[in-house]
């Protein structure tokens, strides 16, 4: 059983027990979190939600805060002396998916 989950804009395929790597929510670790936008519970039928399907919950448990890689922006015009260098660590909060309310 799976449920595709919209999280801050994006959405994402939730398992029991998966984890979920989405943009930095507020909250420590061991935090419990409940996701009302579900877009599809897949059991032993498939609900399309209209967006949303009515009752569906997802359950989930902040893991850890973390950043993801270094990314380097540099731009650059030849022949202008322009150069700018910039860098970039996208923060990120790990999701442990514990139930999926239901389907």
């Amino acid at each position: 059983m799976y449920a595709i989950v919209e999280v801050q804009g994006k959405q994402y395929r939730a398992e029991k027990g998966a984890v979920l790597r989405v943009d930095r929510m507020d909250g420590e670790a061991g935090t419990p979190v409940a996701i009302d936008s579900v877009l599809l519970v897949s059991g032993d039928t498939i609900k399309i939600g209209a967006p949303y399907v009515q009752g569906a919950q997802v359950k989930a448990t902040i893991k850890a805060q973390e950043k993801g890689d270094k990314i380097i922006v540099f731009k650059y015009k030849p022949k202008k002396d322009y150069r700018r260098t910039q860098g970039h660590r996208q923060r990120y909060t790990l999701l442990t998916v514990e139930d999926i309310v239901g389907a």
